[in-house]
């Protein structure tokens, strides 16, 4: 039964420059090199200093795991065979997005015409994972009560303290650049796969898009692929969060599409009142309080995503994921990829410093013995593309 919820992970890394700590607009010394490697599991963002991978379809967070920390290795290989290296973190400490360099493409260049220093400004790096919903209206039903963790799950990756050299205040200054965006944030919730439908199509007919990809919400169906796509996460800076985050998801939507099977509902709540709580996650992360609606008070954030661990906790053994969920303690023991940010900062003073330590997690247990050799690591069959 839990077989059809598959797995695809897809994350955004820096290019960076060991020695001066700045992002480097050099994406495409080393894209040929990696599409010979990795083929479609390797591609360039808007930005030239950016680097996205994903994996392919994975049966199981396991599969997940080894796929992409080899391609966190083979990045990384490829980065430093140019002097470089790669960090995930969904903001630099200190690059300014106005010394970057927008990537040579036509579909880069019709969005910058169109949102202009908004698209420009674009300077963020994300984690978006897919889980396989084979039945578009389950996707809709299970999109609809997902919601409502989404906030939860922000607040365990929170890595985007830091904006063009100054401390925002927020554990993730990533979600306002976004928010600038158009059809972003938390969606509202449909009746039906089909009303979802009528709302892409009207906006297709009155040309605020030419497809159902430019509908960037925090959650959504993908226009091509039958998946779930959650896209509200920064990218955790550790590999091991990376993968505890993609399996959280993976049981909340068992977990829902269960009670779904049982005739169980769960309670849907207004966009108005989930942006609360994302708002609280934004600014504090792990360390704040989040509405808890059905008792209609404050709750500390740690206290919330502990309850999201038991309510999932039943679907666990079955998907095979209860170690890599488990993990999600440590995130809740330790901090967020923000949290050690900004203590390096506080013992330093310099973010220097904070992009040394956060070159170093990037790395940390992922093997650096990745093979370079031209088809070699092209094992996915298929890809789970943006």
């Amino acid at each position: 039964m839990f077989d059809q919820f598959t797995l695809g992970i897809e994350e955004e890394f820096q290019i960076v420059d060991p020695q001066t700590r700045e992002l480097r607009s050099h994406v495409s010394q080393f894209l040929e090199e990696g599409k010979m490697i990795l083929g479609e599991q390797i591609k360039p963002e808007m930005i030239q200093s950016m680097i996205e991978v994903g994996t392919g379809i994975c049966r199981n967070i396991q599969e997940a795991r080894k796929d992409i920390t080899r391609l966190r290795s083979i990045i990384s290989r490829l980065a430093a065979k140019t002097g470089l290296t790669i960090v995930a973190a969904s903001t630099h400490p200190i690059s300014r997005w106005q010394d970057q360099k927008i990537f040579d493409d036509e579909r880069y260049e019709l969005l910058v015409q169109e949102l202009q220093t908004v698209a420009r400004s674009l300077l963020i790096f994300g984690l978006h994972v897919h889980v396989g919903i084979p039945d578009r209206e389950r996707q809709i039903h299970i999109m609809n009560a997902s919601r409502y963790f989404l906030p939860h799950v922000l607040a365990l990756t929170t890595s985007s303290p830091f904006w063009m050299g100054h401390n925002t205040g927020l554990k993730s200054y990533r979600s306002e650049i976004f928010k600038q965006f158009p059809r972003t944030d938390i969606p509202d919730h449909f009746d039906t796969y089909q009303g979802f439908q009528r709302y892409v199509d009207l906006l297709i007919k009155t040309g605020c898009i030419n497809d159902g990809k430019k509908i960037w919400w925090d959650c959504r169906p993908h226009p091509f692929f039958p998946t779930l796509e959650f896209r509200i996460c920064d990218i955790p800076t550790r590999v091991d969060d990376t993968v505890a985050i993609a399996a959280l998801f993976q049981a909340i939507v068992a977990r829902l599409n269960g009670l779904i099977e049982k005739n169980l509902g769960f309670r849907l709540y207004r966009r108005m009142l989930i942006q609360e709580n994302k708002w609280r996650a934004v600014r504090w992360g792990l360390d704040g309080k989040m509405i808890d609606f059905g008792k209609q008070k404050e709750v500390p954030t740690r206290d919330l995503v502990r309850e999201l661990l038991e309510f999932v906790d039943p679907v666990l053994d079955e998907l095979g994921s209860r170690k890599e969920v488990e993990h999600v303690h440590t995130i809740l023991e330790r901090g967020t990829s923000a949290d050690e940010q900004l203590r390096v900062y506080r013992e330093t003073n310099d973010l220097k410093a904070v992009v040394d330590r956060l070159i170093e997690l990037t790395a940390e247990n992922v093997p650096q013995n990745a093979d370079l050799t031209i088809g070699h690591a092209a094992v996915a069959p298929s890809t789970i593309a943006k």
